[in-house]
């Protein structure tokens, strides 16, 4: 039977997916990827956000009518959302034939095995599950449970199987990755399960994403400053910077204390990039708390920066909180901020132009003879490109030298150097 597979949300759900489709192709299904072909169609849903719920139900809706116009026999979810409103879906979503929360599936069942659906070049490397952080607009500890980290050995196995099938860039993720190891180990190891992925001969860049600030620990920056595969990029999700919006987002950290760390991190490791998230009208959030916010992105130049208005989510302690902020304003106030840091973001490509860089491809542009690539400032799919004009013939995955010779708001561009 032929089976079509549609991975939503983030990219932790994602390596669910790939050990998902590894489980499949055992048991001797075929993978197909055109729906009108199958005869069965998992959806792996997201619900961490408003839009991603409403993204999440569209696609089990739309995919529904194949039952009619294709040939889907059976429709699978599974995920967050299958997780946390089973009795709902199943209320108001007859064409779902099955319904299966994390609960109901054991990843480590695969252990090192999966199907890698980000090209080859690239994967993402799971290190935990779960969360204890207990942030007051989340809804993850609920959902995923409590911090649970996976066996260093497991983890090493797998990313070299991920190496052996050709991945040359590993991205560590989890809900929280610093705490590595606090649960297995009695204390924070992500700095030895670094170490030990950098003997993996073939792995060229290891990248460290979802780090909290406040857990950011001085043997994990030396790890970062001393092994030559570890990418000089970290992305620490802040969230805001209002001593006021922080105590009431249960943030575990101070406007003083993320600029020492920062400074910290710089000191450390001058060529830094720094990835950050924010949200914007978080409740009881006042105009000078995001003044504050804004100054305090002016001051500290991040890299890279995404901003979310705030998602009211049942079930969190922030939902029912008071002076709930209207969408109008919550959406003014993101905008603000990314056009902020559209300016700041502008001055540090500009800054790039007449350096050398090393760009791993990622595939060609049509019609062109032109490549793009990712810098080590650049995670895939969520940070920038550089542009390469060039006759050569490239593959992805490939890594080459290129001399940055012009800049855009967030991308730059670039010619091979020989």
């Amino acid at each position: 039977m032929k089976v079509f597979y549609v991975s939503l949300g983030c990219d932790k759900n994602l390596v669910d997916s790939e050990k998902m489709l590894w489980m499949l192709n055992e048991e001797h299904y075929e993978l197909t990827d055109d729906e009108y072909e199958a005869d069965i169609i998992i959806i792996n849903t997201c619900a961490f956000i408003s839009d991603a719920k409403e993204e999440s139900i569209n696609t089990i809706i739309e995919m529904g009518k194949l039952k009619e116009t294709g040939k889907c026999k059976k429709l699978i979810v599974t995920g967050c959302l299958a997780q946390r409103y089973k009795e709902e879906i199943k209320a108001e979503l007859p064409e779902v034939d099955l319904i299966f929360g994390m609960s109901d599936y054991k990843p480590e069942v695969a252990k090192a095995k999966r199907i890698v659906t980000t090209g080859g070049h690239y994967a993402h490397l799971k290190i935990a599950e779960g969360c204890d952080k207990y942030c007051t607009y989340c809804i993850i500890p609920k959902l995923r449970g409590h911090y649970r980290s996976f066996t260093m050995e497991d983890l090493v196995s797998e990313a070299q199987a991920l190496a052996d099938g050709g991945v040359k860039e590993l991205i560590l993720v989890a809900q929280e990755t610093t705490l590595y190891g606090v649960d297995l180990y009695g204390r924070k190891m992500l700095h030895e399960l670094l170490r030990r992925l950098c003997r993996i001969p073939q792995l060229r860049w290891i990248r460290l994403m979802y780090c909290y600030p406040e857990e950011i620990y001085d043997e994990l920056i030396e790890v970062i400053k001393e092994e030559p595969k570890i990418c000089h990029y970290l992305d620490i999700p802040i969230q805001h910077a209002s001593d006021n919006v922080l105590k009431r987002m249960n943030r575990k950290t101070t406007c003083k204390e993320l600029k020492e760390r920062i400074a910290a991190i710089r000191k450390e490791i001058p060529d830094i990039a720094l990835r950050t998230t924010l949200i914007a009208g978080f409740p009881g959030e006042t105009e000078r708390d995001h003044e504050e916010l804004m100054e305090f992105i002016d001051e500290m130049e991040f890299t890279r920066l995404g901003v979310f208005t705030y998602s009211p989510e049942e079930g969190t302690a922030a939902a029912d909180m008071e002076n709930q902020i209207p969408e109008e304003v919550k959406e003014e106030r993101r905008d603000r901020l990314m056009e902020l840091q559209q300016d700041v973001s502008s001055d540090l490509s500009q800054a790039q132009i007449g350096r050398i860089v090393t760009v791993m491809i990622e595939g060609k542009v049509a019609d062109e003879n032109a490549y793009v690539g990712r810098t080590y400032m650049d995670a895939p799919n969520v940070d920038g490109y550089i542009f390469i004009n060039t006759d050569e013939e490239l593959m992805s995955g490939d890594f080459c030298r290129v001399k940055v010779t012009g800049a855009l708001e967030y991308d730059l561009i670039g010619e091979l150097v020989q």
